[in-house]
């Protein structure tokens, strides 16, 4: 007798393939979530490396901490202005030192805030970025 050859995938096998393709997308589609949240919170960072920078700079040559007006921070509702991740951004200073909170959009990206705080010195301004609200797994490696 002749032996037939079986054409096709039987129905176990497809449903395998089907769960294990549910299966990655689970654990993939939140990766991704957060994945886009930290690209849109990238923008927010290039504003504060910009208002840094300004701040460093105005430090350095007049040897105290300016305010938001010398060192051209856009403060308040104008974070809406700059970045539509931004709600709100606030500045103080001290002879010394320097406190930028950036208030993140939470429909964006979600809800709280980045705190930057600059400490001068003779050898110019030291930046950290530890604190603030917003959640550890959205912020750059170097602040969390």
């Amino acid at each position: 007798m002749k032996q037939q050859m079986q054409k096709g995938f039987t129905l176990i096998e497809l449903m395998i393939v089907i769960a294990i393709i549910g299966i990655l997308a689970a654990t993939a589609i939140p990766a991704y979530q957060d994945y886009t949240k930290r690209a849109k919170l990238t923008e927010v960072m290039v504003i504060a490396s910009k208002d840094k920078a300004s701040v460093s700079e105005y430090f350095l040559s007049v040897g105290e901490m300016p305010n938001s007006a010398q060192a051209g921070v856009r403060i308040n509702a104008n974070g809406a202005s700059q970045s539509e991740y931004l709600i709100d951004v606030d500045f103080s200073t001290n002879p010394t030192g320097a406190v930028l909170t950036y208030d993140i959009n939470s429909t964006a990206i979600a809800a709280g805030t980045v705190v930057f705080a600059g400490s001068g010195s003779a050898n110019g301004v030291s930046w950290s970025c530890n604190s603030g609200t917003l959640e550890k797994k959205f912020l750059p490696a170097n602040c969390r």
